[in-house]
């Protein structure tokens, strides 16, 4: 009986071990089973896929970037235009300047007083009198016409008081300055309403371009209207040293290449003058030596070729005050070239002596029409007679 327990409980387990193995391999092998169609007349529901799991990543993907937002434009703060300055008025200039201009003429006028005054004036004193004029510039010519002059009124009238001395200097010293000399600045709007032309001239180291600059401020202080032309195309700085002083007052530049033709800026700055309602346009030549030829024809050539569009009302040369009688041989070969129509003595506060301006106009036959008396903007000064002689006889 015990056998027989123990012989089924065996066959059970073989058994049981045997349909282990067997059903999951049948399963294996299991063919698909057909879908099962549905009866007619019914709608087929689809089965729901699989769900599909997404696979883990195997690397964090890099963040996106936001777009970057356009960056804002710089807003332009509106550039200021320069302050322009108002010049001084002209009118009065020379008399505000007579301190300064007797100052320079080395007592000349408070010489001549005194020995005008003395008790007995024989000759030795007319020596001594003919000789302070020739030291102050005033030439030979000039000063033997002086001294003749007052050798005649001091016979007539006999005695002398000091005031009448004065006054007796003073008189004979304007009439031989020329009191009745025109010398007004052709610088205005021309009735055909072409604009004026000035074209400024001298050698090198005259103080040309700075005068060119004064006598923009002088125009535009009388209420004129004015364009330069830098013609002075030799020197680095001649342009940008003008058009500076033009920007002061509200003045336009036409300027070249460095190194170019100056009668070609010339010429563009007075047509654009003519086209631009200009009253009055000035032209800054080159400084050149008057012993050189070729220079001297191209200054020529600059006054031909402004000439093919408007006359050359103005031709103002610029002398250096303190070159004197050296001056003269410089003037007189500009005026053969360009037919010189005024005077500038520049540099009239320093060490020249105040007869020079009574010798370069007997020299030149034109008269001097500005002078310079000092470094300031505006002190390029009409020139008056009066207040000329004044200063020179002041104490």
């Amino acid at each position: 009986m015990e056998v027989l327990i123990v012989t089924t409980v065996v066959v059970l387990l073989v058994c049981a071990a045997i349909a282990g193995l067997v059903v999951p391999a049948l399963k294996r092998q299991a063919p698909p089973r057909k879908p099962e169609v549905p009866p007619p007349g019914t709608i087929a529901t689809p089965a729901p896929p699989d769900t599909v799991e997404a696979p883990e990543p195997t690397s964090q993907a890099p963040p996106v970037a936001a777009p970057e937002q356009p960056a804002e434009a710089p807003v332009e703060e509106p550039i200021e235009a320069p302050e322009l300055e108002v010049p001084e008025p002209t009118a009065g200039r020379l008399t505000r300047l007579r301190a300064r201009l007797a100052r320079s003429q080395s007592g000349l006028g408070k010489g001549l007083l005194t020995l005008l005054s003395r008790d007995t004036l024989d000759e030795e004193t007319w020596e001594e009198i003919e000789e302070t004029l020739l030291g102050a510039d005033l030439g030979v010519g000039p000063t033997q016409e002086l001294v003749e002059r007052l050798r005649t009124e001091v016979r007539v009238k006999g005695s002398r008081t000091p005031e009448e001395v004065r006054n007796l200097l003073r008189t004979e010293l304007i009439n031989l300055i020329g009191a009745d000399t025109d010398r007004s600045l052709h610088a205005v709007r021309q009735p055909d309403e072409r604009p004026s032309v000035t074209l400024v001239v001298g050698v090198n180291g005259t103080g040309k371009t700075t005068t060119t600059g004064k006598l923009a401020r002088v125009l535009v202080a009388d209420g004129r209207s004015v364009l330069l032309g830098a013609a002075d195309t030799f020197r680095a700085a001649a342009a940008d040293q003008l058009q500076t002083w033009g920007e002061r007052v509200g003045a336009r530049t036409v300027r070249g290449p460095e190194g170019g033709d100056p009668a070609s800026v010339a010429f563009d700055a007075v047509k654009q003058a003519a086209g631009d309602d200009v009253d009055a346009v000035l032209i800054d030549t080159a400084g050149r030596l008057h012993t050189k030829t070729g220079l001297m024809d191209e200054l020529g050539k600059v006054k031909r070729v402004i000439e093919k569009q408007s006359p050359v009302h103005e031709v103002l040369l610029v002398l250096d005050a303190t070159t004197g009688q050296n001056g003269l041989m410089q003037a007189r070969v500009f005026a053969e070239v360009v037919d010189v129509t005024g005077i500038v003595l520049s540099k009239l506060d320093g060490t020249a002596k105040g007869g020079i301006v009574v010798a370069v106009q007997r020299e030149l036959g034109v008269p001097v029409k500005l002078v310079g008396l000092g470094e300031g903007p505006d002190d390029l000064a009409p020139f008056d007679p009066a207040a000329f002689v004044d200063a020179l006889l002041a104490d």
